[in-house]
């Protein structure tokens, strides 16, 4: 089980988490999600973002499971970034405190400060590379949870 207390680390198990640390885009894993979001723009957009980062290129890209368990391996070292575009403030919370208390990084996908209810956010272990990420993709419309679009 994956814990995260703020000011007092991340766990799985009782082992203390560590992102990777990784620096170097070239040699980063990235995973994200791939959903249907019933408009065929918004897909293009998202298999364009998918694009322009494997042609940096990146190691890879993969679409793993659940925000919680991309999070979860990014905080574990296993992955160097996660980044979602209309997920939900409930599904990024807990993620974004494990990360960050693993000593990565969680940013708005502009590269800015992270904004719970933005519907949006890069999780990574470095900030290098999630402003690298933040500088290739765009971003599509998905409305706030907090409703001020």
């Amino acid at each position: 089980m994956y814990t995260g207390k703020k000011g007092k680390g991340a766990f799985c198990n009782g082992e203390q988490l560590k992102v990777s640390g990784q620096e170097d885009i070239t040699k980063s894993l990235i995973l994200t999600e791939v959903g249907y979001k019933q408009n065929p723009d918004i897909a293009k957009t998202m298999f364009s973002n998918m694009e322009r980062l494997v042609c940096i290129p990146v190691h890879g890209i993969r679409a793993v499971g659940t925000a919680a368990v991309n999070m979860c391996l990014v905080a574990t070292g296993g992955a160097d970034a996660y980044y979602h575009i209309g997920i939900h403030c409930w599904d990024m919370a807990a993620g974004a405190v494990i990360v960050t208390e693993a000593g990565g990084v969680v940013m708005d996908i502009n590269g800015g400060p992270f904004d719970l209810m933005s519907r949006r956010l890069i999780t990574a272990s470095s900030k290098a590379i999630g402003e690298r990420i933040a500088k290739e993709i765009q971003a599509f419309p998905c409305g706030r949870d907090d409703g001020k679009d």
